[in-house]
């Protein structure tokens, strides 16, 4: 833990957070950014290895690229936010340490899901909360990634058109906050659309496959799996 905070600290004791940020969350260059509960991990995993091995595209799973925030936040608790008695935290540094961590993992995926041309969200019962009229969702990162799809950049890909191009504490009270999740900007993908892709991909391997995902029935950059 020494070791690995020491690469970060500069002449004033204090943390470099930008190389804390790059070191910890790098932006790596992938064609699509799969948004996932961390419960269908595996699921994600078979998915980008599907959309890897038919179609060659890179996709990007935060927690198979990423170091945990839950780490680093652990690490830099247990170096800066522990009382005297090295048993207990205090709460105000424990709420400062997390704030710099979540923005840093919340900068980072809003630079990832802005520099990938596409993302995917994989809607199970693990990511929506399926009980009320309201779409919702019980996880905080998961509504930060769909509400940052609606704002960031759309730009059409820069390629030759026809040529592929790739390059804690007992008895306490489980916390548990709902947010409402927006997706009205997001275009429905079934599994019979992906083997409807996989067939068109297999017949005009010409064309880049993301592009002729997006001509199927006039889809948009943003798309949602379900």
């Amino acid at each position: 833990m020494k070791e690995e905070l020491n690469k970060f600290l500069l002449n004033d004791g204090s943390l470099d957070g930008e190389k804390m940020q790059k070191s910890w969350f790098p932006q790596i260059n992938s064609d699509v950014f799969l948004s996932h509960s961390h419960n269908d991990k595996e699921k994600a995993i078979a998915l980008a290895g599907w959309l890897n091995r038919t179609f060659g595209l890179d996709v990007f799973l935060d927690s198979s690229v990423w170091g945990s925030a839950d780490a680093l936040l652990k690490m830099i608790d247990d170096k800066y936010c522990k009382f005297p008695d090295n048993t207990t935290y205090s709460y105000e540094k424990r709420n400062f340490s997390t704030s710099h961590i979540h923005m840093m993992l919340s900068t980072a995926l809003t630079m990832m899901i802005d520099q990938t041309e596409c993302i995917l969200f994989l809607n199970t019962p693990n990511s929506i909360n399926t009980s009320e009229v309201i779409t919702s969702t019980k996880s905080p990162w998961i509504y930060h990634e769909i509400a940052i799809s609606k704002f960031v950049r759309k730009q059409e890909p820069n390629r030759p058109k026809g040529i592929i191009k790739k390059g804690l504490f007992e008895n306490a009270q489980d916390l548990s906050i709902n947010y409402k999740l927006d997706m009205e900007h997001l275009r429905e993908i079934t599994q019979s659309d992906l083997l409807h892709w996989q067939k068109l991909y297999s017949q005009n391997k010409e064309n880049h496959p993301l592009d002729l995902l997006y001509g199927m029935g006039n889809l948009l950059e943003q798309t949602v799996l379900r």
